[in-house]
């Protein structure tokens, strides 16, 4: 079991805590079921933008980004391919600071970073955030990789069964993600100032989504962050 776990140590007891891939896969297994449907949306969605399905399944494999793979689909149905990449380049620009904040905790070749890197999305980073502010990249890898494998496992469904799957909201999963989101903000709110960046930014993205492209509010809405520059 040695290989599956890693050691921190206790602020408390001294004693190492250990987490491990296992636990990530636990965690995040919930929210699993949730994105191999919304994968397979994507399959029927990209269909008409005009997609096959094996494309499809590859654009998920290797982009590995519903909200952008999401936009590229929508936009490029009638916008073209420039404008569709802009979109998921604007929505995929967060991933530039998340990726700052635990890029120290990859280790080893370029080709093994490249791959376990590929496994950081919003979910897995925000799981795998520990009380002291730091990332656990075991968390962070166990969940991103169930993430992965329901996310292009649901593209190949819906590139099989095509239309027959209908909208997923019909399911009830259309409020999952927002579900697990707050889940995941309320842990973290634990100071005014915590509190008071949470509902500048939430205020920020839905005073922006009727009048701007999709990705722009989740971009405009990190500008809260700056809130934790500010001395009280």
């Amino acid at each position: 079991m040695r290989g599956w776990r890693s050691g921190f140590t206790s602020r408390v007891t001294g004693s190492p805590i250990r987490t491990s891939y296992r636990e990530g896969a636990r965690r995040i297994a919930p929210i699993g079921a949730a994105a191999a449907v919304f994968g397979a949306s994507f399959a029927v969605l990209s269909h008409t933008g005009g997609f096959d399905g094996l494309a499809a399944v590859v654009m998920s494999a290797t982009t590995f980004a519903g909200s952008a793979q999401f936009a590229a689909a929508s936009v490029l149905e009638t916008g073209g391919v420039a404008a569709a990449v802009a979109a998921a380049v604007l929505l995929n620009a967060r991933y530039a600071p998340i990726s700052v904040t635990v890029g120290d905790q990859f280790r080893g070749s370029v080709v093994r970073r490249l791959f376990e890197a590929q496994l950081i999305v919003d979910e897995s980073w925000a799981l795998s955030r520990r009380s002291d502010g730091r990332y656990d990249r075991r968390l962070l890898i166990g969940g991103g990789l169930v993430l992965y494998v329901c996310w292009v496992g649901g593209t190949a469904l819906g590139a099989l069964v095509g239309d027959r799957l209908g909208d997923p909201e019909r399911y009830g999963l259309d409020a999952a993600f927002p579900a697990l989101f707050l889940a995941l903000l309320v842990p973290q709110v634990t100071s005014r100032r915590a509190l008071a960046a949470a509902l500048t930014g939430g205020s920020i993205a839905l005073v922006l989504i009727p009048f701007v492209p999709a990705g722009v509010p989740i971009v405009a809405a990190t500008a809260a962050c700056f809130i934790g520059w500010v001395r009280t």
